[in-house]
């Protein structure tokens, strides 16, 4: 992962950004009014190799026009239509002629600006809640007549406008309703998530029956088009690459690497807070498997010196992220000095980076600055190249595998760019970072060989700023406690705690407590994200 992403966007260095030409292709436009799940609406369509863009709820029209679409999806949000900060969406992106589906607060945006009324809900649904389908309907074409859903809505549709009818309602309120005539279409829940069954099979009907939109967005165009448009925009230029071995970073210099061979440099830094041996692993993996030109660079000692004393997270985040910023800065003028001008910079960000962060794409809510997230020093003036931005963690998987990219690499799970760091509650110092070092390595190898690494989205320890007293042959012992953290998740955005076998979860903490010295304690944490995240800090 890398961390030259908030200075860009919040001081405006980017000066140019390469993005892959998809405004060729029949889209669906998804408008953001700030739901956490937006990014969700997309995900669904682009699994049925259709590309679906997602746009502010504030976007021009021509802007939405420019992106070929044959449908359009109102995202939810949190807003009520009758707040006076409520999303400034103009109404004519309903008369653009194409099919509408509104979705929570989209059904409420369509009623309320549609002539109809919304008010606040006397029971807010939360959660699962039954639908009934009442009447026939191209959106609901195939599926049951009773459907388990998920809702999350304070408001709901009153008096519907005129030409809209009834389909489907929960024992509290309006659950779908449509327009025919005019193509427009909307349900109270959230098709996206995967809580709600069937909502794929919604979607799909949305997509392929009312917009006939066609499935002609596949891996292979896409690294057809990027590398034709690296060759392109770089010419005979240099470019380097922020990578860690992870699957996104990995993928984006492969696919740079395609178009432009070794005038491509990968810059692998060392931040002190690495797994177990990582540093030498990743290095290996590049340049045996990948054939990348690796340039790695052991800062541990740099990262520590800045890290000690430190414990409130977001601190941590920064302090990495700038000292990260640091040592690329270094190398940058290192390599331009032994090899000549380098202008464009590889990052393999995704479309999750961003919406944690930054409110770059609608009003969503930011949680917390992402730990895959910094900035580049304004003085280096590199060009960026960020040929996966648009894309989910499942769909740069795929692209890998089209590239001829090992499954193990592929398959390795997601590592946050502040590493070990954000999975040490209070001060980092080199000795706790060895204890959580020893600690995951157990539970990465007990899940490898359980058979369950590939079935999990992350799993890993996390060492806890709490000391026990516990009783190892026949002493008195005071350490440290480890929690282990295992979830499942599709990308990244929300995620359900794994229920380990109870043999796997005994061998994970007995080894712990005796293999390593300094913790005395294990235990699990079976928290979902929402409410909680997947990383601790």
């Amino acid at each position: 992962m890398s961390f030259l992403r908030e200075v860009l966007y919040s001081h405006g260095r980017i000066l140019r950004t390469l993005s892959v030409e998809t405004t060729a292709l029949p889209s669906i436009v998804v408008l953001d009014f700030g739901s956490q799940y937006t990014q969700l609406i997309a995900r669904r369509i682009r699994e049925q190799n259709v590309f679906s863009v997602v746009l502010p709820c504030t976007a021009k029209l021509d802007e939405i026009r420019s992106h070929n679409p044959v449908g359009i999806i109102l995202s939810g949000g949190p807003c009520s239509v009758y707040d006076t900060d409520a999303p400034p969406t103009d109404p004519n992106v309903l008369k653009l002629g194409l099919p509408v589906l509104g979705i929570c607060y989209g059904l409420q945006f369509m009623t309320h600006v549609l002539g109809g009324t919304v008010h606040a809900a006397s029971k807010r649904e939360y959660g699962h809640a039954e639908v009934t389908v009442e009447a026939s309907s191209a959106l609901f074409r195939g599926l049951p007549e009773k459907l388990s859903v998920w809702m999350s809505h304070g408001d709901e549709a009153d008096k519907l406008p005129p030409g809209f009818h009834l389909v489907a309602r929960t024992n509290n309120a309006v659950a779908a309703i449509e327009n025919v005539a005019e193509r427009y279409y909307a349900v109270q829940f959230h098709p996206e998530v995967h809580h709600t069954k069937h909502g794929t099979e919604l979607l799909r009907n949305f997509v392929f029956g009312i917009c006939q939109a066609q499935p002609s967005w596949t891996p292979a165009k896409f690294i057809e088009s990027t590398v034709q448009k690296v060759r392109e925009t770089v010419g005979n230029g240099r470019v380097l690459c922020a990578i860690s071995g992870g699957v996104d970073s990995s993928v984006a210099a492969t696919l740079v690497h395609r178009a432009i061979g070794d005038r491509l440099t990968c810059v692998f830094v060392n931040n002190g807070v690495l797994r177990k041996d990582e540093y030498a692993k990743v290095q290996h993996n590049l340049r045996t498997k990948l054939h990348l030109n690796i340039d790695a660079v052991d800062a541990t000692k740099r990262f520590m010196d800045k890290l000690a004393g430190v414990t409130e997270p977001e601190r941590k985040r920064k302090i990495i992220g700038n000292e990260f910023i640091e040592v690329f800065d270094d190398e940058v003028h290192r390599i331009e000095r032994e090899s000549g001008k380098v202008e464009w910079l590889v990052q393999g960000t995704l479309y999750p980076d961003v919406i944690e962060s930054v409110s770059v794409r609608g009003p969503s809510v930011t949680i917390k600055s992402h730990h895959n997230v910094g900035g580049l020093p304004e003085k280096m003036k590199l060009k960026l190249i960020e040929p996966l931005r648009d894309l989910f963690k499942d769909e740069v998987r795929r692209i890998g595998r089209d590239l001829g990219m090992p499954d193990d690499m592929l398959q390795r799970q997601p590592f946050p760019g502040p590493g070990l760091a954000v999975r040490i509650l209070g001060e980092v110092t080199p000795e706790r970072v060895a204890l959580l070092q020893e600690a995951d390595e157990i539970v990465v190898g007990e899940i490898k060989k359980a058979g369950l690494y590939e079935q999990i989205w992350q799993s890993f320890a996390v060492l806890l700023p709490v000391m026990s007293v516990g009783v190892m042959g026949d002493q008195r012992t005071y350490a440290y406690t480890c929690a282990i953290r295992a979830v499942t998740s599709e990308d990244g955005m929300t995620a359900d705690w794994v229920p380990l076998p109870h043999e796997v979860l005994k061998t994970i903490s007995s080894r712990i407590v005796n293999e390593v010295p300094g913790i005395n304690r294990v235990v699990y944490d079976i928290t979902s994200k929402p409410p909680g995240t997947i990383e601790w800090e």
